[in-house]
């Protein structure tokens, strides 16, 4: 820990250079940066916005973990700040004032994260925390930080011996009644996304909090450094389990059998003892989760009391986000194939018979065919995962049977939605039946794949599958066919609901209908994904373009964001407006609502066509007329910048306040001494953009 930190990278008085989240994170990167830890400032910032975006990283008690894998770091770096006024990380609680920003490279090993996952659970200790608070020195703090490593070995149980993987899942036994004179026994397993700080923090306060109720708590942690698996015996003789994860649990069949929790795992960190007595109640009511009867990938991921609603939502999502690279890879082969070879590529042969290596017609024809076969699994990726998203691995087989068979009735996006919708909720169903124990083995393997494909299947082709397919017939026919007043409509709504909550639900509504007309592969689903695309990509842009003509009527702190803007626009990331929508929303809603309308109309009126769901400005040459595609985006980003220029400047404009480090210069005469610029200071510039989401 003493190479990771040093007082360098302490700032104990990190409020006078940084007021939000944003300006925290920036000032302790400047300050790796300077000690060669980080390479690129800007490139490591946005890193650490897209781990901010999956989660906020605020935790009850005044800490703020601001934390990220990034290919610009050079090695295991931590930065500590200590904020007087506090700074806003999302923790339910309030503001931090102890801010830790950890780095790790992308290819960081296992010793350095083992150290962090200490500091991690550390920061779950009160003593620890308020000797930081109390802490004078920045090279106090770092040798605190740095000495803490050595009491936590001390006090850390020996690492358990690693478990072989099995060759076949042993029947799960129900838990034995816990006995008079024994502790009650939890296991559980933590895990997040970046599986740095969240993992180990929630498993040590799980294990914290079992002490105090005297329970015993074995954890396993499922992060970056990998994980080692609980024994086999010690799940067996566990009275519950909890689960408090971000991802999914792997190999989650050990620990069917058992009273069971499942949660996020801020809620593991925030809440334990509620967790541990849920638990315990679950068992003493005889309330345990059958082999295969668990909540889904997707389920586990969000807090209890979720409505049917939104479980379909993120059920659909799975899918989609499963069939989004299929989409992406095989439509981009099949533009890029039209672009070597020509639209006569579609009728050439096999390029296993026939292809001439010094031909760009041949080699057309081979990216054409490849784009062709990675548009096949479309539909059964999307059904498989939607499936899976609802009953896990054993959904998997009849929904990829079932989106195999809407593929064959040409039933195409929509009977994908609905066998992968009818494959997860046939294994839901099946899971629910009470079977013998020594059953339960085989039934993921053999059992549930082959009712529920036979079920599925017999549904698909003689049941839903005539109808859908007459559905799907209907959809793509109407694209096709519209045309004048119609096209435009269409258009306008697209360009409305991509722009509305920049990212959120009607946002992803719109795209996912655009990249499912991508499956079918006609002129009118082409269509539709560019002038979603171009709609799209208008907010951002039209704040940069705003904040670069009328810089005045703009924070400091916008129009730095504005300069990023140009970039998020370009590549499609309708997100990069969010900043300007959360600080004047009746003003900036409106203004890209309406220019995405224009864009979308523009778009349809001039038969504009896209075969790939991403890549904003960067797969122009694979658009279909493209001049006229830049302009529709043109017109609605003009259109958009006027309005919202137009509102902000109706409204009386209050004098900006004076940054600190300027009005400390004009004090001083304007003095020699480098001074750190605060918060409002032209060069404090904000977090940099966060990671390329699907808009």
């Amino acid at each position: 820990m003493s190479q990771m930190i040093s007082a360098e990278l302490v700032d104990l008085e990190l409020d006078r250079a940084a007021d939000s989240k944003e300006a925290a994170a920036r000032s302790l990167a400047e300050r790796m940066v300077a000690l060669g830890r980080v390479t690129d400032l800007d490139g490591f910032l946005a890193d650490v916005a897209a781990r901010e975006a999956q989660m906020p990283t605020g935790l009850d008690g005044g800490i703020g973990i601001p934390h990220c894998r990034s290919a610009h770091v050079t090695e295991p770096t931590l930065a500590f700040g200590r904020s007087a006024a506090g700074i806003d990380f999302g923790a339910p609680d309030g503001p931090a004032d102890l801010i830790f920003l950890i780095a790790a490279p992308a290819g960081a090993d296992d010793a350095h994260l083992s150290i962090l996952s200490n500091l991690a659970r550390q920061l779950m200790d009160a003593d620890f925390t308020a000797a930081l608070r109390a802490a004078t020195t920045a090279g106090e703090a770092a040798a605190l930080i740095a000495g803490e490593e050595a009491a936590t070995a001390t006090r850390d149980e020996a690492p358990q011996a690693a478990v072989p993987e099995p060759t076949s899942a042993p029947a799960p036994q129900a838990p034995a009644a816990p006995a008079a004179d024994r502790p009650f026994r939890i296991v559980a397993v933590t895990s997040c996304p970046t599986g740095i700080a969240h993992t180990y923090m929630a498993a040590e306060s799980l294990e914290r909090a079992g002490r105090a109720e005297g329970v015993e708590v074995s954890v396993e942690t499922q992060g970056s450094s990998g994980f080692t698996r609980l024994d086999p015996d010690v799940i067996a003789a566990a009275d519950g389990v909890i689960f408090a994860h971000d991802v999914p649990v792997r190999d989650k069949e050990r620990f069917a059998g058992k009273a069971t929790v499942d949660v996020g795992v801020k809620a593991g960190v925030n809440r334990p003892a509620e967790l541990i007595a849920e638990v315990r109640d679950k068992a003493a009511r005889g309330e345990i989760t059958e082999a295969g009867a668990k909540p889904s990938p997707v389920e586990a991921a969000g807090e209890p009391g979720e409505g049917y609603g939104t479980k379909l939502r993120k059920w659909l999502m799975s899918g989609v986000s499963y069939m989004v690279p299929f989409v992406a890879a095989g439509g981009l082969l099949i533009a890029l194939g039209f672009a070597l070879g020509g639209y006569k590529v579609s009728d050439a042969p096999s390029v296993m018979d026939h292809f001439l290596w010094t031909d760009t017609s041949s080699w057309g024809a081979l990216l054409f065919q490849v784009g062709g076969v990675a548009f096949k699994f479309l539909v059964p990726v999307l059904a498989g995962y939607i499936a899976y998203g609802m009953a896990d691995r054993p959904g998997l087989v009849p929904g990829f049977v079932g989106g195999a068979i809407a593929l064959d009735i040409k039933a195409g996006f929509l009977g994908g939605l609905a066998a992968g919708l009818i494959a997860g909720a046939v294994v839901m169903a099946i899971q629910k039946v009470k079977i013998p124990v020594s059953l339960r083995g085989i039934m993921p393997v053999v059992v549930i794949p082959l009712i529920s494909s036979a079920v599925v299947g017999f549904l698909m082709f003689l049941v839903i599958g005539e109808p859908i397919s007459k559905l799907q017939s209907a959809l793509t026919s109407w694209l096709n066919g519209l045309n004048g007043a119609n096209v435009i409509v269409l258009g306008v709504i697209l360009g409305l609901m991509m722009c509305f909550d920049l990212g959120g639900p009607l946002n992803k509504v719109a795209y996912t209908f655009a990249i499912g007309g991508l499956a079918d592969g006609t002129a009118g689903s082409f269509k539709v994904m560019a002038a979603v695309m171009a709609a799209g990509m208008i907010p951002p842009l039209s704040m940069a373009l705003a904040t670069t003509v009328r810089g005045r009527l703009f924070t400091r702190t916008e129009r730095e964001n504005g300069k990023a803007a140009w970039v998020l626009g370009a590549s499609f990331v309708t997100e990069g407006a969010i900043p300007f929508a959360a600080a004047d929303p009746l003003r900036v809603i409106p203004s890209a609502m309406a220019g995405g309308a224009v864009t979308g109309a523009l778009s349809m009126a001039f038969g504009c066509t896209l075969r790939a769901p991403h890549g904003g400005i960067f797969v122009v040459p694979l658009i279909g007329n493209a001049l006229l595609y830049l302009l529709a985006i043109v017109a609605g980003t003009v259109v958009s910048a006027a309005l919202v220029v137009l509102l902000k400047g109706l409204r009386k404009q209050r004098p900006e306040p004076e940054g600190a480090a300027a009005r400390l210069r004009r004090e001083a005469g304007g003095g020699g001494g480098r001074l750190r610029p605060g918060p409002s200071a032209p060069d404090a510039r904000p977090l940099g953009a966060g990671r390329l989401r699907l808009s």
